[in-house]
């Protein structure tokens, strides 16, 4: 008897790539946006021109690959490569166009302020020799051209680089036309010279310009009466190639797959538009370029992600005002943290308050004669980092120390790589990875023999353990002595340590273990709250929401009268405020001075509220294919913290935007009468308010 398979009803999504975009509209919005100060939207181009980096080393370069698989194997990952990639293009284009103009204005808004962004022919004769002399000084030495013709072969590009693309011509003789290539230092020298002021009048000139105002110097060898340069970049796959190569160790393999990603294949060209046709068929025949490859004509600079360290010069009003993170009003430099969590739990949330309370914990730890182990995980760290130092301080003290180092983080391997080593170095136990899943979870685990008893302490955090992220990304921690949780960490150490020790979890959330399950298990409640006719809520904060599986379940939720709200800084392939589909569905993004990270979970539960937290984002990788851990918050004090928090960005009016099509990245407006507010500024105040009351209490 044959079984009839029923028919899935089709819901609407949209492309997690598509929706990217235009969560990188939002960034570029702000560097739009003229309440923001002149020096941060400068920083946002940055930001947007390095999101777009990214875009093509990751996201096309694996639609790219997608398209050479038959066309069976597409029919199994639900995605035609194709239509997405022109519609990336599309977009990209579009975006392109208001960079342009966003630069433009700003350079006319910064002449107001008495600041000039010169090119190397608006250049006076005294700006020029200053320039002179800073070249021959200081960065002819970094220089080292190319010379390009018909049998020579293109040299390997390097897609962290721009490069000037030289073109000599000789007026009576067009068919000497030589090409030369120079790769524009990165790093060193710096992307922006000050000049000298003129009275109250400030100058910077770009590196790029640098270089073109001295060519004559470069190319002196050659008798040409034009030398022009046109600005070039391409972008490679980035997706590293890790084979099973059993005689070789993980670290090994990664050293050798970030070493290759410098030869991926290309996924985009950008070039001047204002080069000449033939050089611009010239280069691209050169560099082995396709028709279907994205070729996109750009602006006379490249590689804005520089402008993200654009020098403050100084001037008032155009950059943000400086915040200091404040300390909890229950820790404090001169007590014990570790005797503050015997008795309660603490939220910490950065960068209103200050990452030293994880550092003062790590050093109390590594100096308390009866701490015994210290267990942690590490995805990015600081290059110069004091939680690695606290670990490194504890291992030397004699604790026996635990790293699980995930060298697959992204674009920080080799930052990894050279920790890990530091690490081991030093005595620490390192553990790379849990077989072949990438290690995201944000976690650390004390065991501390206090009055005789034994004691476990626990950090589960939304983001890194690192200092430099947590003063521009807000997230979340919860350190915590509750043997309820500490007991589950313990579990899942063991769990990454050791697959086959998978444990049973209550109050814990554990992909790729339970956390699929739990979340839908957890939505499944509210729809049977709903069909009860009881009230049913769910409010979700995340960075990304693309699960299909998920995605279809909160539409089911919806259908069934469940309300829910998301704040979903990036990728959401859900669409709300469908009839049908997703009526019950208000969903917004938050983007402003600080980066949205934290992942949180509130179930209304029937009046028995269940609060979450954790590192997880609604995707099939973090569900399925990572370590990732979800707490449930068992203090009721910090449930409500945290449901005041959301409820006080839910009613952001001046940079939370719509998610709803139709009216994609709005800004969301006060209503009549009501006030503005700017969640992240009020959240500041509220932490600085909660501070200055504890100071208040102890004086």
């Amino acid at each position: 008897m044959s079984v009839k398979k029923t028919k899935q009803k089709k819901y609407k999504v949209i492309n997690r790539d598509i929706s990217w975009l235009s969560f990188n509209e939002r960034v570029l919005q702000e560097a739009e946006d003229k309440r923001v100060p002149l020096n941060e939207r400068i920083r946002f181009l940055g930001i947007f021109s390095n999101n777009q980096d990214e875009l093509f080393r990751v996201r096309v370069a694996v639609l790219r690959r997608m398209m050479r698989l038959q066309k069976a194997d597409l029919k199994q990952v639900d995605t035609n490569p194709a239509k997405i990639l022109n519609q990336i293009q599309k977009k990209v284009l579009v975006l392109k166009n208001r960079f342009d103009q966003a630069y433009l204005t700003i350079l006319e808004e910064l002449k107001k302020h008495k600041i000039f962004i010169l090119n190397e022919k608006e250049v006076n004769s005294q700006q020029g020799e200053v320039i002179r002399h800073y070249f021959n000084e200081t960065v002819r030495q970094w220089l080292f051209p190319i010379m390009i013709d018909e049998k020579k072969k293109m040299p390997l590009l390097n897609d962290k680089s721009i490069y000037l693309a030289i073109r000599m011509v000789k007026k009576d003789k067009p068919t000497a036309t030589r090409y030369s290539l120079i790769e524009v230092p990165d790093g060193e020298p710096k992307r922006f010279f000050i000049l000298p002021d003129d009275g109250d009048k400030k100058f910077i000139i770009l590196l790029d310009d640098i270089i073109r105002y001295n060519l004559d110097s470069i190319y002196y060898i050659f008798n040409y009466d034009r030398i022009e340069a046109y600005t070039i970049k391409i972008t490679r796959d980035a997706e590293l190639e890790i084979t099973a190569d059993l005689s070789q160790s993980v670290l090994e393999m990664i050293q050798k797959s970030v070493k290759h990603r410098s030869r991926g294949e290309t996924t985009r060209f950008i070039y001047d538009a204002q080069m000449p046709e033939e050089m611009l068929q010239f280069f691209a025949k050169k560099l082995k370029l396709q028709r279907q490859d994205p070729i996109i004509p750009g602006a006379r600079y490249h590689n804005f992600k520089d402008f993200i360290n654009f020098p403050d010069l100084g001037r008032e009003r155009i950059s943000n005002d400086k915040l200091t993170p404040h300390h909890h009003p229950l820790l404090n430099q001169h007590s014990s943290i570790t005797s503050v969590l015997r008795k309660r739990d603490i939220l910490l949330h950065f960068p209103y308050q200050s990452f030293h309370h994880i550092i003062d914990l790590l050093r109390e730890a590594a100096i308390n004669p009866n701490v015994t182990k210290i267990k942690m995980t590490l995805y990015r760290v600081a290059r110069h980092s004091s939680v690695v130092m606290s670990l490194i301080n504890a291992a030397r003290n004699g604790k026996d120390v635990t790293v699980i180092m995930e060298l697959q983080a992204r674009f920080d391997e080799e930052n990894n790589i050279f920790w890990a080593n530091r690490l081991q170095e030093e005595g620490v136990r390192v553990i790379f990875g849990a077989n072949n899943l990438k290690v995201h979870a944000k976690l650390c685990h004390i065991t501390h023999n206090h009055e005789g008893k034994h004691v476990e302490y626990a950090i589960i955090g939304t983001g890194n353990y690192n200092e430099n992220t947590a003063r521009i990304y807000t997230d979340l921690f919860l350190l915590t002595a509750k043997p309820e949780i500490t007991k589950e960490v313990a579990k899942t150490f063991q769990f990454i340590e050791n697959r086959f020790e998978v444990g049973k979890y209550k109050h814990l959330m554990i992909a790729p273990i339970n956390l699929r399950a739990r979340l839908k298990a957890l939505i499944n409640r509210e729809i049977k709250f709903a069909k009860l006719k009881k009230p049913a809520e769910i409010f979700i904060k995340v960075n990304n929401l693309v699960d299909k599986e998920i995605v279809r379940k909160l539409y089911e939720a919806s259908n069934a009268g469940v309300k829910i709200r998301l704040m979903v800084r990036g990728t959401c392939s859900l669409v709300p405020g469908i009839e049908n589909q997703s009526e019950h569905i208000q969903a917004i993004s938050i983007l402003d001075r600080f980066l949205e990270h934290p992942r949180i979970f509130v179930f209304r539960n029937n009046g028995k509220e269940e609060v979450f937290m954790g590192s997880a984002d609604i995707m099939e990788r973090n569900l399925d294919h990572r370590v990732e851990v979800i707490t449930q918050l068992l203090d009721k004090d910090i449930c409500k913290l945290l449901k005041e928090i959301l409820e006080l960005q839910w009613r952001d009016n001046q940079k939370a935007r719509t998610l709803v099509q139709g009216h994609l990245n709005e800004y969301v407006q006060p209503g009549p009468g009501e006030k503005a507010i700017r969640s992240q500024m009020a959240l500041y105040d509220f932490f600085e308010k909660q501070a200055l009351a504890e100071r208040l209490r102890i004086k």
